[in-house]
């Protein structure tokens, strides 16, 4: 396991003595997962991007602080994480203010396999409708496999407010997509 986690050691232990193209061949090995997960949270190309960028530099600068306790990726996305979120707490979005929410029900439906990919699409595109809060909730949650404890860490919230807040985001994407429904319909 250790041997997993470390795979890059040596290419950390050239960044840590500030070899630069030791750190462009690390940048280039995580830049596509960092930058999606960004996405994913913040929901713009150019704001991922620069979230991104900045979590590098923030990582090179403090690698001395790693510790190979984890893998490099999850200390990385962890730095990643936490830059996207400064961004959402800087726009003052990061949670909606809810008073109440229709109850919806899940119609289940056989799919088509040939209408999968487009069902796929349109999640994808609800679940970009989604404020800030409910968005970075659902996707720590459902895409980047945190559970609410790790979450209300990250967050500085309870854990029963991230599980609230991510029920509250399933039955809001829900709600999105079935108003998407409704309307191709027409």
């Amino acid at each position: 396991m250790e041997d997993y986690k470390n795979i890059h050691i040596q290419l950390i232990k050239a960044c840590k003595k500030g070899d630069r193209k030791a750190q462009t061949k690390l940048y280039s090995l995580y830049a596509k997962a960092m930058f999606n997960t960004a996405y994913r949270i913040l929901n713009d190309v150019h704001e991922a991007e620069d979230a991104m960028q900045d979590a590098f530099i923030k990582a090179f600068n403090k690698l001395a602080t790693y510790s190979e306790a984890v893998s490099f990726g999850a200390w990385l996305k962890k730095i990643v994480i936490n830059t996207s979120l400064d961004v959402l707490r800087k726009q003052k979005e990061i949670f909606e203010n809810i008073e109440h929410h229709e109850h919806l029900q899940d119609d289940e439906q056989e799919v088509d396999e040939r209408e999968i990919a487009f069902e796929a699409l349109k999640v994808r595109n609800a679940i970009l409708q989604l404020p800030a809060g409910y968005r970075v909730i659902l996707s720590l949650y459902l895409l980047e496999g945190y559970d609410h404890e790790e979450i209300s860490e990250i967050l500085s919230i309870k854990a029963s407010t991230s599980r609230s807040q991510l029920v509250r985001a399933k039955k809001k994407l829900l709600n999105i997509i079935q108003k998407d429904k409704n309307f191709s319909e027409h």
